[in-house]
């Protein structure tokens, strides 16, 4: 049965990665991939909180490893970053890949702390 959360859960994280994405890049453009830093830090805040929740089984399932995982993508990151250094944008790439894992982890973190704050 968790299975088949994670499935419902990834069915709607995925697409929304590739909406949020495309809004967030069509609409601020610039050489920094934007929409996957946003979907990576919303990811990651997302998973620090419902770590940080006694939650039930199932609906950690759908938010955890479905939604959540599926929104944030380190593939993305990575092929974003490969394609700045092939067009001879290194220092971007660096910029892209610390504000992405660093700013994911302080995410995690802040996100947990929230939750726990919250849930008492």
């Amino acid at each position: 049965m968790t299975w088949a959360m994670v499935l419902l859960g990834a069915g709607v994280g995925a697409p929304l990665r590739f909406l949020v994405d495309r809004a967030l890049s069509h609409r601020l453009g610039g050489r920094l991939p934007l929409g996957t830093l946003a979907v990576n830090l919303l990811g990651c805040t997302g998973l620090g909180a419902v770590s940080a929740l006694t939650l039930p089984a199932t609906l950690a399932a759908v938010l955890g490893p479905g939604l959540l995982a599926t929104l944030s993508t380190y593939a993305a990151l990575s092929w974003e970053t490969v394609r700045l250094i092939e067009t001879g944008r290194t220092p971007l790439a660096l910029v892209s890949v610390v504000a992405n894992v660093v700013g994911g982890t302080l995410a995690l973190l802040a996100g947990a702390a929230l939750a726990a704050a919250f849930a008492g």
